[in-house]
């Protein structure tokens, strides 16, 4: 061949393999359904921020075995109906390999056995409810149980403050707070603390006098708050108002930015228990932590970085198996990669545990992970030492 030929013929060579190259690279698709609006959205946003800023990174860092991830963001606006929706849209019309998502237990509870049905992952970040694992083989989370968090907290908590006994006020219409009032309730009985009153309230409710002037008749040394923050932090402010000064203790309900702009300074002594702490000063948390304050220009909270770590598990897990572009299967052998990742993220070691057997059913997996306990001072958490 001639050279002046050969020249010509170099360009479509380079750009012909330049093309079987590209050929090999794919989108990975993963859906997230997440509440972007209505109350629930002080959550959401902060799943969204951490999902695209891990997203971001692994892409920059070249994706997974050449494929980049793209998120395919829905807002699910924390309502049951919403979830099911979005769940559907996601599966069936987008053909995402893994669903992430719904920021609340109840939108959870309506849309897996949609998820599980279709043999899709529906990987949970935020929800801690009972149960939420017991659903089927494609649920998983990397949300800590408050089975797993509250008896820690609450002990840390009587030792602290010397608690003799205590009343408890939760919230008996959703599933999250109602579940943390059953922990709290078997944990207090097991820890031999007394309960001073119990009193509920429902979801959407602004005035607590009428239950707070009850649990303050009744002296408790400490109140157990199973609520979610905005609720939390107004029956925080309205026991203040009443000359209440009992400490407070909660679940990660309470761990929100959201609880310090609505209570303020009254949010001190609040004692939470949680996966993961600002004050955690590993070097994945404090590159997780200036990496969120650059790109959003806030301090990151728990949701945030439970999403952060979330994507970098099915990062590691997709990295051990080979897409064949045939979605039914290839959604099971991610399902199948999952419970042998193991990371150390923004919120420490991390691994998956089979969930409790429900007789008769296929299970999914709950989350292995030490609890850290949390104390507000200055209105911030910091560690309970």
């Amino acid at each position: 061949m001639q050279l002046n030929t050969i020249l010509k013929t170099l360009p479509l060579l380079i750009l012909s393999a330049g093309l079987g190259s590209a050929a090999h690279a794919a989108e990975v698709k993963l859906g997230l359904a997440a509440a972007l609006t209505g109350p629930a959205a002080k959550y959401g946003v902060a799943i969204k921020n951490g999902f695209s800023l891990s997203a971001d990174e692994v892409n920059a860092a070249g994706g997974v075995n050449g494929n980049k991830l793209q998120l395919i963001i829905e807002d699910e606006q924390g309502k049951k109906e919403e979830a099911i929706n979005v769940f559907k849209k996601l599966i069936f019309k987008d053909k995402a390999l893994l669903v992430f998502g719904q920021t609340l237990s109840n939108s959870a509870f309506a849309a897996d056995p949609i998820a599980n049905a279709a043999k899709v992952v529906a990987f949970r970040t935020s929800n801690t409810a009972d149960g939420i694992t017991a659903m089927g083989p494609f649920t998983f989370r990397n949300s800590v149980m408050e089975a797993d968090v509250l008896p820690v907290t609450t002990r840390a908590a009587v030792k602290y403050f010397g608690i003799k006994k205590v009343a408890i006020i939760y919230g008996n219409d959703d599933a999250f707070t109602k579940s943390g009032y059953d922990v709290f309730k078997a944990t207090l009985a097991s820890q031999n603390i007394p309960v001073t009153t119990t009193e509920a309230y429902a979801k959407g409710d602004v005035d607590f006098k009428a239950q707070l002037t009850k649990i303050k008749a009744s002296n408790p040394d400490a109140i157990v708050c199973s609520c979610l923050t905005e609720e939390a932090a107004n029956i925080i402010l309205q026991t203040r108002a009443l000359g209440m000064k009992q400490p407070f203790i909660g679940g990660n309900g309470l761990n929100s930015p959201k609880l310090f702009d609505i209570a303020k300074g009254a949010g001190d002594d609040t004692v939470m228990g949680s996966p993961w702490s600002a004050e955690n000063l590993t070097p994945a948390n404090k590159a997780f932590i200036a990496a969120y304050k650059t790109r959003f220009g806030s301090d990151p909270g728990q949701f945030a970085a439970q999403a952060y770590d979330a994507l970098h598990v099915v990062a590691d897990a997709l990295k051990k198996i080979k897409l064949s572009g045939a979605i039914d299967k290839d959604r099971i052998a991610l399902q199948q990669a999952l419970p042998a990742v193991t990371i150390e993220g923004a919120t420490g070691k991390f691994a998956f545990r089979k969930a409790p057997a429900v007789a008769g059913k296929e299970v999914g997996y709950d989350a292995q992970q030490e609890a850290i306990v949390n104390i507000a001072k200055g209105g911030k958490f910091v560690l309970l030492k």
